[in-house]
């Protein structure tokens, strides 16, 4: 069977949950994780979706600066991403995720989704759009024949 990827957008606050489906080609929103807990709950947390889900590889949101730069909360990320690998014993890759809150705002919108639910769900709708971007990004590769 086919392993997933999660994917995560990491804030201050909250970590926005996505997974892919089976095969890799869409992403879907599946929570969120409130930062303010101890760290052991929060990789509990991360681990028992990793095995309801069977998992295989984390993909992380990295927040640059609009030029490229890392910033502070960008290398709190970076250093998050690495432990995160380092505790649950699988591979994590940080994807730029400019502008993805922006786009899930978007999407929220469109949607005519109040502003009270739209508060709620945004971190988990974020995370679906950097994980999404990072599947559609692979499965170009995969199409075209690049590794």
């Amino acid at each position: 069977m086919p392993l997933r990827i999660l994917g995560l957008d990491v804030g201050e606050k909250t970590i926005g949950v996505a997974v892919s489906d089976p095969l890799g080609w869409t992403a879907q929103g599946v929570g969120v994780i409130r930062r303010d807990r101890p760290k052991e709950q929060i990789t509990g947390q991360l681990k028992k979706l990793i095995q309801d889900y069977q998992v295989e590889r984390i993909v992380v949101g990295l927040p640059r600066n609009m030029n490229g730069t890392l910033g502070s909360q960008g290398q709190k990320v970076l250093a998050f991403a690495r432990q995160l690998g380092a505790e649950l014993g699988l591979p994590v890759e940080t994807w730029d995720e400019r502008l993805s809150t922006v786009s899930a705002e978007k999407v929220l919108l469109a949607a005519d989704v109040s502003r009270a639910k739209r508060k709620k769900i945004i971190d988990k709708m974020a995370a679906a759009v950097i994980l999404q971007n990072y599947l559609d990004s692979r499965n170009k590769k995969f199409q075209s024949g690049e590794n």
